[in-house]
């Protein structure tokens, strides 16, 4: 009596089984290196978060972000252009900016206050508010940019701060200006470049009416083409500057030039 005949697969039977095996060992070879790649990234990011927690400090920043901030502030300023404007909005899309002071507004006496200004030709002077106002008078609808996230669309008056020092030469030319906000401890650097850039103002009035105190008043800077940062309240000196004036913000470990 012969042998019974093994039972055959169909030959479609057996490519696809031998596939499905193919395939699964395929897979766990990808997860195996992919859980070894995984490992490697996570330990190359740890070594990296430790290397730049060690590194030593430059100007209140690690020296590595501190070099990152600079490239940038190179590119930028030579990006710059005095033509370039930052856009600008029609009066409808008018909005009042929220009050960054933080519930620590600042107490003034309006008609305490005087603007001093260091290193203009003639000596120190001490500037009201009038003698701002006498400038010729802008208006402008342009972008706050805070660095924080927000941006508003602010409608501004002023006089452009080209005018006023061009009214109030600095005694010799100078690269740069420093603006303090006594009464708040605050201070901001900035370059001449964009001081003179022609939506750079004094501003005097936000939305057709004086400053309040909220957003700054009697006066206050309005830069468009940087970060909110720059743009100081309740200017109370503006000093020219032969050197790179100190910035609150900077020494915090922000960008000094801040430019958008």
């Amino acid at each position: 009596m012969s042998e019974p005949t093994p039972e055959r697969l169909p030959d479609a039977q057996i490519s696809t089984d031998a596939n499905d095996e193919e395939v699964e060992r395929a897979i766990h070879r990808m997860s195996r290196r992919a859980l070894v790649s995984g490992a490697v990234a996570l330990g190359a990011g740890w070594a990296g978060l430790r290397w730049l927690d060690t590194r030593r400090e430059e100007d209140q920043a690690i020296w590595p972000l501190r070099r990152v901030l600079q490239f940038n502030e190179r590119l930028a300023r030579g990006l710059f252009r005095q033509t370039a404007r930052a856009p600008e909005f029609p009066l409808s899309a008018a909005r009042m900016p929220i009050n960054n002071y933080h519930d620590e507004t600042p107490d003034i006496e309006l008609s305490d206050w005087s603007l001093e200004l260091l290193g203009a030709r003639g000596g120190r002077r001490a500037l009201s508010l009038d003698d701002i106002q006498q400038l010729p008078r802008v208006e402008q609808v342009t972008e706050l940019k805070c660095i924080e996230g927000w941006s508003t669309v602010v409608h501004w008056t002023g006089a452009r701060l080209a005018d006023f020092m061009d009214r109030y030469p600095p005694e010799r030319e100078v690269p740069y200006v420093r603006m303090d906000a006594e009464n708040d401890d605050y201070y901001v650097g900035l370059d001449m470049e964009s001081c003179r850039h022609p939506q750079t103002l004094l501003a005097y009035e936000m939305g057709g009416k004086p400053l309040t105190a909220e957003h700054g008043a009697p006066l206050r800077l309005v830069i468009p083409v940087k970060y909110g940062i720059k743009n100081i309240k309740l200017i109370t000196r503006i000093a020219y500057s032969p050197h790179r004036p100190g910035d609150y913000w900077a020494e915090q470990g922000y960008d000094w030039y801040a430019g958008l």
